[in-house]
């Protein structure tokens, strides 16, 4: 008798397994975006169908002009026979008209030669005529600036003139000689000084007059600055051109032994 043989069973792997998955999950998304697909292409609404509109116009044309009339044909009249056409000669001119002719525009030229060379006369003349009035106002002018001149001269000498004679008709008096006293010998004996003062009038001669002591004054020197006061001299005093007296003018005698 034969021995049965024993049958195994194998188990597929984990990785087949696996692999088995991931194949059944990608066909089944297949399945689900086909489905999807088709869903939403059903729901979809067929687009409407385009109405085409044929317009139709009537247009009236305008009838046909009129035919042209024939124009008529213009003759020409044939022209007349060379022969038959006889030629103008022209006028001979007349040698006195034209000898005329050439003396008036001699003399015109010969006008205009001297309207020329009077014009150039006239032009030079204006030129000379302004030289000559150039040179005259030169002069003058050279003329009033030598007057203007002199007369500043003039001017100032006269008021030169006329200051020195204000200065000479309102001058002061002014002393000329003035003499010192002498030292009396008795205040030189007993060592005296002092001052004296003495006022008096300027007459219009200059001299002297009235001369009296003022203030105080030591006894011994009362008469010696009285002398020396009369023999003062001065210029005297000139208001418009006269002389005049001069009052109230003191002199103080100081008297010092040195």
């Amino acid at each position: 008798m034969h021995s049965p043989v024993p049958f195994a069973l194998s188990l597929p792997s984990a990785e087949r397994l696996r692999n088995f998955a991931a194949a059944g999950l990608a066909v089944g998304l297949h399945a689900l975006v086909l489905a999807l697909l088709l869903t939403h292409w059903q729901t979809r609404e067929p687009p409407a169908p385009q109405v085409l509109t044929l317009t139709t116009r009537l247009i009236t044309l305008a009838p046909p002009a009129p035919p042209a009339p024939p124009q008529p044909e213009v003759i020409v009249p044939p022209a007349p026979p060379v022969e038959t056409v006889k030629q103008q000669e022209a006028p001979k001119p007349d040698p006195r008209i034209q000898q005329q002719k050439l003396e008036q525009a001699a003399l015109a030229r010969k006008r205009v030669e001297e309207d020329q060379r009077e014009q150039q006369r006239q032009e030079q003349q204006r030129l000379e005529q302004q030289r000559l009035d150039q040179q005259r106002r030169e002069a003058e002018a050279v003329q009033q600036q030598r007057l203007a001149e002199q007369q500043a001269q003039a001017q100032a000498a006269e008021r030169a003139r006329q200051a020195e004679a204000a200065a000479a008709a309102s001058r002061q008096y002014l002393p000329i000689a003035k003499d010192a006293p002498d030292y009396p010998e008795r205040a030189l004996d007993k060592g005296i000084e002092g001052d004296c003062t003495v006022s008096y009038r300027v007459n219009p001669q200059g001299r002297v007059e009235s001369p009296q002591v003022v203030g105080d004054c030591h006894p011994l020197f009362v008469r010696p600055s009285l002398a020396a006061a009369k023999t003062f001299r001065y210029q005297p005093r000139v208001v418009d051109g006269q002389a005049v007296a001069v009052d109230g003018v003191k002199n103080t005698f100081h008297y010092r032994i040195e």
